[in-house]
């Protein structure tokens, strides 16, 4: 670089008409020649010259394609197949399989677009996966690429796999065996996407016509009946395998998805299921329309449960106008006196409940402190003054009737040994000083001996908790 032209406009003017010095000739972009081509070069430098009667298309007509297949080439950059790159699909038929979900069938085309398709042969080696399993976590779909499957049913085990995801049924399982719930799952989901043709069915899966309209839950309570038969049965993953994977912590690179798995199943199935309608593409199984309903609208929490259960059994008690006491007089009528509120002072018996705690090793002092708490919060909040507290853990312990306030703070829990509440149950039931309908509240996480409680009672147990027996009274699982 020569250095910097001299200052000054008129200097410059008089050098487009006489010419740049030759000191300056060689200071531009492209040295001595001219760094603007406004013309293609001539066509003896191209290898591959056009035929007659088609010119060369100029820099902006270039231009202008060039960016038409930029834009076309992120059009499809963005459509690509969703194949984790963990593994490729070798012939792209479970993409194509996915792909007709999102361009075709409104009902699972949101969940199709945003699920990833995992193919890789040494997971499903090292996973068992004969076909297909699926995590609800992750998004994603986890196939064998060896086990080579038509478009059709390929349909059909990606929409059985979506489902499972959707509608939450890993979560569901509560205190029911996972095995023999994911094999009531999948005859539930088979039936409707028979019913539904989506695709076709891969031979071996689980079908039973007889099952037609039951739940899953109905399902469950059916097949255990014959474990010997039903444990033999096999998933879209294997035999004595469940195809719902649990979640699993992320990969090097990966991150967790930020968007609530809940919401977007929720909000994928529902906005799914209007489309389905509006569009007069048939009508789903009623079945299937149930779940999606209750996905929109989710049974309350536990705490709300207990806290309905105690409204239904300790009605508010009603206050009442008295002149007796009168209030403080307005400042617009200071002349007329206000009758002030109170409650009945006639004698009256107070309502209370029982509580029955155990107090076992397996019970965990967290579970214990959230249980009381809520416990205590919901008496107070019904005018409920006092409990009767017991204790079980190898035998009973009466603490007698507490104030519920002290129940979650100042207790002090005796035993941690075995397990038997029935001793505590017999009694709170033999108690001359506990009235004949005053209910009773069992908190204990499943781990007990078989109870006979006579009384109007409820249990609070954790979410994965299962009792050895049937409860006739409501169960509140603490989540």
């Amino acid at each position: 670089m020569v250095g910097q032209p001299p200052a000054g406009r008129a200097r410059l003017a008089r050098w487009r008409e006489t010419g740049i010095p030759d000191g300056y000739a060689g200071c531009g972009v492209g040295g001595h020649g001219s760094d603007l081509d406004r013309r293609p070069r001539p066509m003896e430098r191209h290898f591959w010259q056009p035929p007659a009667g088609i010119r060369w298309q100029s820099w902006p007509e270039r231009f202008a394609v060039g960016l038409a297949a930029a834009a076309s080439a992120a059009v499809e950059a963005a459509g690509a197949p969703k194949i984790s790159s963990r593994g490729v699909a070798g012939d792209g038929v479970w993409e194509r399989a996915r792909r007709w979900f999102v361009s075709s069938y409104p009902l699972l085309g949101a969940l199709a677009a945003g699920f990833r398709i995992v193919a890789d042969v040494e997971l499903a080696r090292s996973w068992e996966i004969s076909i297909a399993a699926v995590d609800a976590h992750a998004g994603e779909i986890y196939v064998n690429p060896v086990r080579v499957l038509p478009e059709e049913e390929c349909r059909f085990v990606l929409a059985h796999e979506m489902l499972h995801a959707a509608l939450r049924h890993a979560d569901r399982v509560a205190h029911r065996d996972p095995y023999l719930w994911n094999i009531a799952t999948d005859y539930v989901i088979n039936g409707w996407l028979v019913e539904m043709a989506v695709g076709t069915m891969p031979d071996g899966l689980l079908h039973d016509p007889q099952l037609r309209g039951m739940s899953a839950e109905a399902v469950y309570d059916r097949i255990v009946t014959d474990l010997r038969r039903h444990r033999k049965l096999a998933t879209l993953r294997g035999a004595g395998l469940g195809d719902m994977l649990g979640e699993r912590a992320p990969g090097p690179g990966e991150a967790r998805r930020a968007v609530d798995l809940d919401e977007y199943y929720r909000r994928a199935l529902t906005s799914g299921l209007a489309f389905h309608e509006s569009a007069g593409r048939g009508f789903p199984p009623a079945g299937l329309v149930a779940e999606i309903r209750v996905l929109d609208a989710p049974p309350p929490p536990w705490d709300v449960q207990l806290a309905r259960w105690f409204d239904e059994r300790f009605p508010a008690r009603d206050r009442q106008r008295s002149y007796a006491r009168p209030s403080r007089r307005q400042a617009s009528t200071p002349d007329i006196p206000r009758p002030g509120w109170h409650r009945p002072e006639e004698e009256e018996r107070r309502p209370t409940f029982g509580v029955l705690l155990d107090t076992s090793g397996s019970m965990g002092v967290r579970l214990m402190g959230r249980a009381l708490g809520a416990v205590a919060s919901y008496a107070l909040a019904r005018d409920v003054p006092t409990a009767r507290v017991v204790f079980c853990d190898a035998v009973a312990y009466d603490a007698g009737y507490l104030p519920v306030e002290e129940i979650a703070g100042r207790v002090r829990v005796r035993g941690r040994g075995g397990t038997m509440l029935q001793p505590g149950v017999r009694l709170l039931e033999r108690a001359a000083d506990f009235p004949a309908d005053g209910p009773i509240l069992v908190i204990t996480d499943g781990e007990c001996d078989v109870l006979r409680i006579r009384r109007d009672h409820a249990f609070l147990v954790p979410r994965t908790a299962r009792l050895p027996f049937t409860p006739r009274g409501p169960v509140f699982r603490i989540g």
